[in-house]
């Protein structure tokens, strides 16, 4: 980490007269240029494999129970000879660890299998923790490059592993391990002193575009992560997803195509930027990239058959780079879902049961033998057909009545209309099922309330309002004077959050929600059901985010502020969560005067 290096200019011109030498000797040909390091070329090995991301956790369910989990060899054993037979013949790693890295080393190993490996070494961040924690962030940021360097010079993995990279998504801006880059260059500078192997760090492929020369002047070469259609989500202008204008038959095509097409338009920005800072030479792999099938923020893309087709779209892609421009590698993300990523979970060519999703199926017939395992096919039947393709809403008119009532056991007043199709829904972990039961609960609203139970691992707890159809009640008659009128029973000691959600025609959210903590708006939590009007709040804090007209489907939405982020290979956003209309849990109850 502290090694003093010469003087870049100086060696330039000492690597410049060294090339012209050479080139005076030979009768002609050149050199790679000077930039901080002498560049290790990439194996052939690396360049021509078929390539995944390869995470071994099955049981956890969080990033707290990670370190609880036990990983078996035989575990390892299957997950490898079922990537072989997918045709994987290289996966990155993100760790040194013992439980994964050095294991899977050794299981390759001791059972000579075809497999070749790009180490990691996780590196913790420095940007911006607090003086008094740097010291320990160093500590161990310091024992997991000795453990890579020991790894890659072990003689019984130095042939396996053919690359190694230092840190992942350290640099760029939604990073939860943001590291300076002096740190950093630091870093890969002590692995790549002690080691044979070409050296990298992973990261977006933004952060490689903007890449400080401190960074560039020590790799070997550049791991860009392209997400198109996770950065849908985040940047809904960034590509053309939806295809409206596309016939429905070819619409799902048409995304796919739309999604490689930006894939593709970030590498050529990136080879770009780089080209123009004198550093055409350096190759670029893609070290992440792929196609989520459960995450919810992707309604209309988030499907096995859609991953399909930007799978078959990427491994053309890394066919061509091999032979000519292009990536000269391409790790699909990832080889099995993990669940302890929670909502970012849902990458995988295998699900966590090591079931073969339909992207992969037709590399073997169902229940076909593959080496200590049985290659398996996720349940169901899909075709191409069944691809998920976006479809306006259809708006309904506008609700008329004065009273728009989610839940009540009172018979239906005047001028007032219930939503059909809806239910409710509990949200976060094992949240228990709901079930009314008796009190004296709210003014007007009866005897009846409804009862949860959570259990959160992360996010927050409650209930949540919606449609599983899509539903498309347009509440925009109450944009100009609506109020939103709750009751809740519950002893829990945070804020929680109410509020509305409606959709446009293009399916983009349009959300209010009030954060309320004990003595606001009428709010306590004693236990006790005094009535709350976030009428006032909605109006006077959020004026911006009122029901639109032309909104679709009515949800309601809010959440306890109770979350936390957890780690996962690429960036994490907490979710907005939902209705909380009658909650009860055991708690410290405080009820501060209004």
């Amino acid at each position: 980490m502290k090694h003093q290096r010469f003087g870049i200019a100086a060696m330039r011109i000492i690597q410049s007269l060294l090339l012209a030498a050479l080139v005076v000797a030979c009768g002609g040909g050149g050199g790679v240029p000077y930039t901080g390091v002498q560049i290790r070329p990439l194996s052939p090995e690396f360049t021509t494999r078929k390539a995944v991301a390869y995470g071994a956790y099955r049981i956890a369910r969080s990033a707290a129970e990670l370190d609880a989990e036990v990983i078996p060899p035989a575990n390892l054993k299957q997950d490898l000879d079922l990537m072989l037979a997918a045709g994987f013949r290289m996966i990155r790693l993100f760790s040194s660890d013992d439980k994964v890295a050095r294991q899977t080393l050794q299981v390759i190993a001791d059972n000579n299998m075809n497999m070749k490996v790009q180490l990691g070494a996780f590196i913790r961040g420095d940007a911006y923790a607090a003086e008094a924690d740097k010291p320990a962030i160093y500590a161990a940021n310091e024992a997991s490059i000795a453990q890579a360097v020991a790894l890659a010079n072990n003689p019984v993995f130095k042939d396996i592993i053919l690359a190694v990279s230092i840190g992942n998504e350290t640099q760029v801006d939604f990073s939860g391990v943001r590291t300076k880059p002096e740190t950093l260059a630091g870093y890969i500078r002590t692995v790549r002193n002690q080691i044979t192997q070409p050296v990298t760090t992973d990261d977006n492929w933004l952060a490689w575009k903007e890449m400080p020369a401190i960074i560039t002047n020590e790799v070997d070469f550049v791991s860009i992560h392209t997400y198109p259609i996770l950065d849908t989500i985040f940047d809904p202008k960034l590509i053309d997803w939806r295809q409206k204008d596309v016939p429905e038959a070819s619409r799902a095509m048409a995304m796919a195509d739309a999604v490689f097409a930006e894939a593709k338009s970030q590498y050529t920005q990136t080879r770009a930027a780089l080209d123009g800072k004198g550093l055409s030479y350096i190759p670029i792999t893609v070290g992440e990239t792929g196609w989520n099938v459960l995450d919810p923020r992707l309604a209309f893309r988030a499907h096995p058959v859609n991953q399909k087709m930007y799978y078959d779209r990427l491994t053309a892609w890394a066919a061509e780079g091999r032979t000519g421009a292009g990536p000269k590698a391409v790790f699909y993300f990832v080889a099995f879902d993990e669940q302890w990523k929670q909502l970012d979970d849902g990458w995988g060519l295998f699900n966590k049961d090591r079931q073969a999703r339909f992207a992969i199926q037709s590399l073997n017939p169902n229940n076909s033998p593959a080496g200590s395992a049985t290659w398996v096919w996720a349940p169901g039947t899909l075709t191409d057909a069944d691809a998920l393709y976006f479809k306006p809403a259809v708006v309904n008119a506008a609700i008329t009545e004065n009273k728009y009532t989610l839940y009540t056991d009172v018979a239906l007043g005047a001028s007032e209309v219930r939503p059909t199709g809806l239910r409710w829904d509990a949200f976060e972990g094992t949240t228990a099922a709901r079930n009314e039961f008796s009190t004296n609960f709210g003014p007007g609203d009866a005897s009846n309330g409804l009862e949860i139970t959570p259990q959160p691992l992360n996010f927050g707890w409650g209930l949540l309002r919606q449609s599983p159809t899509a539903s498309t009640d347009n509440p925009s008659g109450y944009a100009a004077t609506g109020t939103l009128n709750f009751w809740v029973s519950t002893t829990y000691p945070g804020k929680i959050e109410i509020g509305i959600s409606t959709d446009t025609q293009d399916r983009d959210p349009q959300e209010a929600y009030l954060q309320i903590q004990p003595g606001n708006y009428g709010y306590c939590n004693t236990g006790l059901v005094p009535g709350v009007d976030s009428a006032q709040g909605l109006r006077r804090e959020e004026p911006q985010a009122r029901p639109v007209a032309g909104a679709g489907a009515f949800h309601h939405r809010g959440r306890v502020l109770a979350h936390r982020q957890c780690a996962g290979q690429h960036r994490q956003a907490v979710p907005r969560r939902h209705l909380l209309v009658e909650v009860r849990r055991a708690g410290t109850a405080s009820c501060p005067p209004r």
